[in-house]
């Protein structure tokens, strides 16, 4: 279907349906506590929104609150709030039924045409042009199995069947159907519209825009006062378009067609499908048509409701949804399964292309766990990252807990856990399914005299630095100083491993140090292999001890150092 002067049968893109865990969870307990074996149907909401992704739609989403409270004496509309613009409201009904068998013998015909008549009684009684979210009314039939934690699950969005169809005249984005002046005035009056808490989740409107090119947002139920406006004005039939289609309007126009078609008697009418980026007006994602209705022979008589369709599709068949959450209703896979969704609602609706398989698989080394190494970690484990390391062989004093937010007052008992301990049991605690590791080890750094009996030690404390940082994807170093940033620059350039590093301070000759170690690191790279490299990184560091790195007052000095240290790495390599 093309834009266009063009006329074809007008096309609507079907609503998809999002249910979230938690909808499960209530409506378990309620089964449970509450129900019983009575399968009454259930009065609930479902939520959606308009697109605000070109190549993202929204869904029509179940929450736990889309149900009634477990407290609830008797089954009852949900109680949920209005104004939320991201949120619209819409009534809809459950059947659970209470065996398998129930729900596949469902007359799911008459269901739907009992929710297309309530549709139409709406239509005819005026209810619509107060409240008219009852255009979008839908029903879900299920099953649920609380053995096995599966559902079963079919939603419907009835829609009132155009016979003859509703034909399209033209349909283009609404920045092509404005002038600038009408253009900045409707999208000025939307952001007015979708900001008040009392017209924020209405989902049809109509758009008026009078001579002067100034537009007004205005009730369904204003259109004969609108109507008998002057002649110049445009007036257009407007509604929250889940979908992002550029050739398509979304389902909901199909009950507002009804409405009008049976209501006015329009020959001809002009809509508007509502879309945004990023909380304000889309005109360009936005669309505009004109469509050509007639009054279907028989809408007239009393007490005749139009034929009905919208059984959701699944993968393209006319057959139920099935769900299991046996897994995820594990403790640990249900906190799994709460943060993966966080993030791909982030995905869906903000970014796209963010790969979020590449986050949960990357191997993440803190060095130090202190107060940034503490934030560090909790807020990767939020964007999904699960293998982490830390590594510290400082203890928990009293004075920590208050500054670094992995740690408690029984952390400090007993002279203090170690750090490195005590901030990987936190962190499995706040998120089970976490592969976090403790690392009790000192960094050797510059500047710290090394006693004879210990050099072994530091050593092979280099070795497992360098390991530990060959073994994972990024490093992060969250020490308090210099000198402790010094060795694992040097092993992360040799390893080629992206490095990430806060708090520095005296930059320049920071930077003139990292310079250094890269120029010295080329040499070691080119004269010997992995071992000798990390005995040459020892003996470097021996040397630099000697010089007194900690106390350099001046780049000049920085190079004549340097120069120093140059012949004695090729002797050590002969």
């Amino acid at each position: 279907m093309e834009g266009g002067s063009g006329k074809s049968i007008l096309q609507f893109a079907p609503f998809q349906s999002s249910v979230d865990e938690g909808f499960w969870h209530r409506l378990s307990s309620l089964k449970l506590n509450k129900f019983g074996i009575d399968d009454s149907p259930v009065p609930i909401t479902g939520f959606y929104a308009p697109c605000s992704h070109s190549q993202v739609s929204n869904h029509l989403t179940l929450l736990a609150e889309s149900l009634p409270s477990d407290s609830s004496e008797e089954s009852s509309v949900p109680g949920v709030s209005r104004g939320n613009r991201n949120r619209c409201s819409v009534p809809g009904i459950i059947y659970n039924t209470n065996t398998v068998e129930g729900f596949h013998a469902l007359d799911k015909q008459g269901l739907l045409k009992a929710e297309a008549q309530k549709i139409w009684e709406d239509i005819q009684s005026g209810r619509a042009l107060e409240d008219s979210s009852v255009l979008s009314r839908f029903l879900v039939i299920s099953f649920a199995d609380l053995k096995k934690w599966s559902f079963n699950y079919w939603f419907a969005f009835p829609a009132l069947v155009l016979d003859p169809p509703a034909t399209l005249v033209n349909l283009r984005p609404a920045s092509e159907c404005f002038s600038l002046e009408e253009a900045e005035s409707v999208s000025a009056a939307f952001n007015e519209w979708r900001n008040s808490s009392l017209t924020a989740d209405v989902p049809f409107f109509l758009v008026h825009i009078d001579s002067n090119s100034h537009s007004t947002i205005k009730h369904l139920k204003d259109w004969e006062t609108s109507q008998s406006a002057d002649d110049g004005h445009k007036l257009l039939f407007g509604f929250y378009d889940p979908c992002h289609l550029p050739n398509h309007p979304g389902w909901p126009l199909r009950n507002l067609l009804a409405l009008i078609c049976s209501r006015w008697d329009l020959k001809s009418v002009h809509f508007l499908c509502y879309r945004e980026s990023r909380g304000f007006a889309d005109l360009g994602l936005s669309l505009v048509g004109e469509a050509l209705i007639t009054v279907p022979p028989g809408w007239r008589d009393h007490g005749h409701v139009p034929n009905a369709v919208g059984w959701e599709l699944n993968k393209g068949r006319k057959v139920p949804r099935i769900i299991s959450l046996a897994k995820s209703m594990d403790p640990t896979r249900l906190a799994i399964s709460a943060a993966d969704l966080n993030l791909k609602l982030m995905r869906w609706r903000a970014l796209p292309s963010l790969n979020l398989n590449s986050l949960s698989s990357l191997k993440c080394l803190l060095l130090g766990a202190g107060t940034l190494g503490c934030q560090v970690a909790r807020t990767l484990m939020a964007w999904g990252v699960r293998n982490i390391t830390l590594v510290d062989n400082g203890r928990v004093a009293m004075s920590n807990p208050l500054r670094q937010s992995l740690y408690t007052l029984d952390d400090c008992l007993n002279g203090g856990e170690y750090k490195a301990t005590a901030a990987v049991n936190s962190l499995k605690k706040i998120f089970p399914a976490v592969e976090a590791e403790g690392v009790i080890m000192a960094i050797p750094m510059p500047g710290h005299p090394i006693p004879s009996q210990e050099e072994q030690s530091v050593l092979d404390d280099c070795r497992r630095l360098h390991d530990l940082i060959d073994s994972h994807d990024v490093v992060f170093l969250l020490t308090d100083t210099r000198e402790s940033r010094w060795l694992p620059s040097l092993l992360c350039a040799n390893t080629n491993k992206v490095l990430v590093a806060l708090a520095i301070t005296q930059k320049l000759k920071l930077k003139m140090l990292y310079l250094l170690i890269w120029a010295i690191l080329a040499l070691l790279i080119e004269t010997g292999g992995r071992d000798w490299a990390v005995t040459s990184a020892m003996m470097l560091l021996r040397l630099l001890i000697q010089l007194q790195t900690a106390h350099w007052t001046s780049n000049a000095l920085l190079h004549a150092q340097a120069l120093l240290l140059l012949p004695q790495l090729l002797q050590l390599s002969s």
